[in-house]
């Protein structure tokens, strides 16, 4: 945890924090996507936290290579999620709820790691084949499809007065 987020959480303790956070789906030649098993025994693309001061794009490509040893370039954004489903409670019982921004990102250099502090496990899955994942990214998103980001809209949000 970032000096940043342990700050809050002293102020906070374990109460629910919203945080904006990102997501990479990073594919290999043959269109199969990277899925990591953390330490915490889940499966989960890549993923992380923003920090103070740095862009989305910037934290996908940070928490990539910390979680899997690979330098990517974030291509574009296939979603942007919230909500309830998005909500996580860690061992330790801090619960966050996340706003996580999904990037397509192109594989440029490095490695995959064996495993560090967050990573047990990294594996490439066929997209029909990816386990269970902690959040529920939509097929459409882990596939790539469709011409534009995937977001929940209600035409009532373009109201001021809402």
């Amino acid at each position: 945890m970032s000096p940043y987020y342990c700050a809050l959480r002293a102020r906070v303790g374990t109460e629910l924090l919203l945080i904006p956070a990102v997501a990479a789906v990073v594919r290999d030649d043959q269109g199969r996507v990277l899925i990591q098993r953390s330490q915490h025994g889940v499966w989960s693309l890549p993923a992380g936290a923003i920090e103070p001061g740095e862009s989305p794009a910037q934290a996908a490509a940070r928490e990539v290579y910390e979680e899997t040893g690979l330098t990517v370039r974030p291509e574009r954004v296939l979603g942007v999620f919230g909500g309830p489903q998005y909500r996580w409670t860690y061992p330790n019982g801090d619960r966050v709820e996340g706003v996580v921004t999904v990037f397509e990102c192109v594989r440029v250099a490095g490695a995959l790691i064996e495993s560090n502090d967050e990573t047990a496990i990294l594996r490439w899955f066929r997209i029909g084949e990816i386990p269970a994942l902690a959040i529920p990214y939509p097929g459409e998103v882990l596939r790539g499809e469709g011409p534009a980001a995937h977001f929940e809209w209600n035409e009532a949000w373009s109201s001021c007065s809402v």
